[in-house]
């Protein structure tokens, strides 16, 4: 009974082993690969041009130049050519989760067009992709959604790519400014001359109150 116990244990660590590293997904406790492709090739790519290595850190503390954003990439641009094998090394600098998430890859082959690294907390993990060989710009941001709205987003162009995307930190004007209006009715305006006008009578009262104090003391001397 206890070698049956034991036989059935392995067999279930190694049933778990294989389900975290298979299809091209590769997890463990301290993140997870999603779309990892380092050799297949994209329909209109012969060979691979190149190897691209790519190294990027995400975290708080490079958004601080950023009035208003919270999070962001240390580079948020990047180009490579037509049908190159992009090595992505994603470190995360915080004690939250972030993402590199690209976006707009061949369905055939990467399921919803994703490639995703994710890393859970301080730390790093590598994985690859196969860019095809048109130029073209790629949607690049962390899958948290406030994340992404507080500046974690980027691009990368394949070839010449297909424009700027809106949004990058540093490099293009956001799709929808932060604007903060301020409705000042007439209720607002009351409301400031009277406080100005109590201001005023307040100081003359604390001179008048301090010029006596003076006097009084000038004379007991």
């Amino acid at each position: 009974m206890k070698y049956l116990l034991l036989l059935l244990s392995l067999l279930s660590s190694t049933a778990t082993f294989s389900a975290m590293n298979h299809g091209g997904m590769i997890m463990d406790e301290t993140g997870m690969i999603m779309n990892h492709n380092p050799d297949k090739l994209p329909k209109d790519c012969k060979e691979i041009s190149k190897d691209v290595d790519i190294t990027i850190r995400g975290g708080h503390k490079f958004a601080k130049d950023f009035n208003g954003k919270m999070f962001t990439y240390d580079k948020r641009d990047w180009q490579v050519p037509g049908c190159a094998r992009v090595n992505v090394t994603f470190i995360n600098e915080d004690d939250i989760r972030h993402q590199f998430m690209l976006h707009g890859l061949p369905g055939y082959m990467y399921p919803k067009g994703m490639f995703t690294i994710e890393v859970y907390g301080k730390g790093q993990k590598t994985g690859s992709f196969i860019v095809p060989s048109r130029d073209y710009t790629y949607y690049i941001h962390c899958e948290v959604s406030t994340h992404t709205e507080k500046g974690m987003k980027a691009q990368l162009k394949v070839g010449k790519g297909s424009g700027d995307l809106d949004s990058i930190l540093g490099l293009t004007a956001p799709l929808t400014p932060d604007y903060y209006p301020v409705n000042n009715d007439r209720f607002t305006w009351l409301s400031l001359a009277f406080s100005i006008l109590i201001g005023a009578l307040l100081i003359r009262w604390l001179s008048t109150l301090l010029v006596s104090k003076i006097k009084k003391s000038s004379k007991s001397t």
